[in-house]
């Protein structure tokens, strides 16, 4: 078998291209992909060069991590069934062609185990799975305290706030561009630079900007904690003083396990979480190009989504 998938053979060098598929075994699926997503995170940064080294890393690759598609082919020991809908937090099946993440593809082999089935009511919604369960993985810590504070309001940190309210929270929510402070139901979003307050026990940064701890730790109630739920691609250092005075802890939330995943797939799948309002723009895979530089530059894009369900 062979599919079609975006290829990144350098740094801002994309291709779509037809490549050889890894022959599936018994315990894979095949999975003809409808959907998958693009990450303004770890995407972005494979997109510029910027990616710091991770196993697998290297060009060519397949990026992607966030794909809904239906099997078609289920060996006998894959668990799997044809015909299901299915969420496929990427693949390595490409041969020479590095999978990292490997899901932008119309075709994809994966062992049964990594291919989630859900609700048919998702449909394309179903890509945004992988960041919920970002969210929930951070929130869902041993001991953690719900979120007081996220800061930004782009698609992570509206399903924290989402999550954050399911759990029983009363998030606040910074943003500095007056554009992304729509469709935030039972709770406020205010500029940071409008918010007095410097008392928050529990911050979830999910910006990813470098530049803000000193910031967030200056709003920190004393033993309150900052919590980095974004991705970084640059150090991030602070100023000791105003840390040690609030004796302040900051946790890095890493990636998602099998448990955050199952959680946010039946939360949404009963309709407890919404992952309405967060797909903005869609494009097929032809123009793929322009739809991460979209992703990426226009910040009226939460998510764009690459429509693969025309492609042969």
């Amino acid at each position: 078998m062979d599919t079609l998938a975006v290829v990144l053979t350098a740094p801002e060098n994309l291709a779509l291209s037809r490549i050889d598929l890894t022959d599936p075994t018994d315990d894979d699926v095949v999975v003809d992909v409808a959907w998958s997503g693009i990450s303004t995170g770890t995407e972005r940064l494979l997109w510029t060069g910027r990616m710091p080294h991770f196993p697998g890393m290297g060009y060519p690759l397949v990026p992607g991590y966030e794909s809904v598609g239906r099997v078609t082919r289920a060996g006998p020991a894959s668990g799997g069934r044809v015909g299901e809908l299915v969420f496929v937090p990427g693949a390595r099946c490409f041969g020479p062609v590095r999978g990292l993440f490997g899901g932008a593809a119309r075709r994809l082999v994966v062992p049964g185990a990594r291919a989630v089935c859900i609700s048919e009511t998702l449909g394309e919604r179903g890509v945004l799975l992988a960041l919920a369960a970002t969210a929930q993985h951070a929130i869902g810590a041993a001991g953690a305290a719900l979120p007081d504070l996220i800061v930004g309001h782009g698609v992570l940190g509206r399903v924290l706030a989402r999550l954050t309210l399911l759990a029983g929270g009363s998030p606040t929510v910074w943003e500095r561009n007056p554009a992304r402070a729509d469709n935030a139901t039972g709770y406020p979003v205010i500029d940071p630079a409008s918010d007095p307050r410097r008392n928050y026990a529990a911050i979830y940064d999910a910006s990813g900007d470098p530049a803000l701890l000193d910031t967030l730790i200056s709003c920190l109630a004393p033993g309150g904690e900052v919590v980095l739920a974004g991705f970084y691609s640059e150090p991030l250092q602070f100023a000791f003083a105003p840390a040690f005075m609030r004796e302040a802890r900051i946790r890095v939330a890493a990636q998602w396990q099998e448990t955050d995943l199952a959680f946010v797939t039946r939360a949404a799948g009963t309709g407890q979480l919404s992952l309405d309002g967060l797909i903005t723009h869609r494009q097929a895979p032809d123009r793929a190009a322009d739809a991460y530089r979209t992703a990426f530059d226009d910040p009226e894009c939460l998510k764009m989504v690459l429509d693969w369900r025309a492609c042969a």
